[in-house]
């Protein structure tokens, strides 16, 4: 379902802000997934390199 199916009868300004804060919900949840995945793995990558 999307933003616009989800608030059909919403006016269009009401669905442009809704979308906008989808959208950076999304960015902020990537945005803390991969910084949390950096955290896991950077150290374990940057000890392989140093062997190389």
């Amino acid at each position: 379902m999307t933003v616009t199916e989800a608030l059909g009868a919403a006016s269009p300004t009401t669905q442009a802000i809704a979308l906008l804060i989808i959208v950076l919900l999304e960015a902020a949840a990537l945005h803390l997934g991969y910084g949390l995945l950096e955290d896991a793995l950077a150290p374990s990558v940057f000890e392989r390199l140093q062997r190389s």
